[in-house]
Parts: C-alpha cells; structure tokens; sequence
C-alpha cells in the first residue's frame, strides 16, 4: 500500500485550553498551523478531533478550536467522547476511506488524549509520528504527585522515541522534519 498520511488535531479547544492553562500554547499552536498549512499544500487530509461530555457540551462556550486551528470546510471534524478517538467514532472508517497509512499526531493533552490517539492508531494498524513539538498539555509545577509539563512532553516524546509495534513505524519528529511526501 502506498504511503498516506493524515494530520491530527486533537481537541485544541478553547475551554481545555484555558482551564488548563496549556503549557507553551502560542507556540504549540503556532507549530499546528504550520503543520496544516504545509498538508493543505501537499494535498494531505487535517481530521481535527473534538472532545465533548458532561462537562463540555458540544455547543457550549469553550467546545470551539483556538482560532488559528479552526476547522476549515475541507477539513474532517470528528466528535469523540473518550481519550481514544476511536471508540464509537468515524475515525478509522474515515481513515480507512482516505487510504491512510500514518497518522501526524499532533494537540491536546499529552499524557492523555495525545497519547491515547497514537497507541490506539498502532493498534488500529496505522503508522505513527509523535510531533515533538506540536502536542502540550496543562501548565503544572513539579510535585510529588505530577511532573511538569514540559516534562511529561519529553517524556512521551522519549517513550514514542523507543516503543516498538511490530509491523509498524514509530517515530517522533520535530515539526521541521516533517515530510508529508514519504514515510
């Protein structure tokens, strides 16, 4: 099967956001954007991933992306309930339809959804990259209880640097040495 990538954008809204306080938001947004532009002009599919429940309803003040990574018509938005975008969602129909082959994993939280959505992608049979620097999570000080945000970023990007899924490639890339063209 030829080589096919899609970008994820996963649950950049702006009520997770802000109640997080999002380490090093501008920046990861910023990296996003780029992301999108530069698979719009290589012709790769944006499925943006928008997390909804009780205590964000779909609809509600906040449900919305960050302006800058809001859906455009050509992108695919997918609701999901779980930290796993695959379950009871579209999502791997979708990809499936696409012909994808690699997924660009990319948003919101890293020990959370970030990581569930490459896990699940390995397991659903699909290529993984981690983009080092185009995922974040919420703003905390090391504690006895939690490491640091930017801690927990390079943690997961070491972890998906080194995991091994049989008849799957992992890797984790940063931004700038994305190549939407091969594998």
């Amino acid at each position: 099967m030829a080589h096919r990538p899609a970008l994820l954008i996963i649950d950049m809204q702006t009520a997770l956001l802000t109640r997080s306080r999002a380490h090093d938001l501008d920046a990861t947004v910023a990296v996003v954007a780029g992301l999108r532009e530069r698979a719009d002009a290589a012709g790769v599919p944006v499925i943006a991933l928008q997390q909804w429940g009780e205590k964000l309803p779909q609809g509600a003040p906040g449900h919305e992306f960050v302006e800058a990574l809001t859906p455009r018509v050509e992108d695919v938005v997918i609701a999901k309930r779980s930290a796993d975008p695959f379950i009871d969602t579209t999502l791997k129909a979708t990809l499936d339809a696409l012909g994808v082959t690699e997924v660009l994993v990319t948003g919101f939280a890293t020990e959370f959804c970030v990581e569930s959505a490459a896990r699940a992608s390995l397991g659903h049979g699909y290529d993984v990259v981690l983009v080092a620097d185009g995922h974040t999570t919420m703003e905390r000080e090391d504690t006895d209880e939690y490491i640091s945000a930017a801690r927990s970023i390079a943690h997961h990007n070491q972890i998906f640097g080194i995991i091994e899924y049989p008849g799957r490639s992992v890797r984790v890339l940063p931004s700038s040495e994305v190549d939407f063209s091969s594998p």
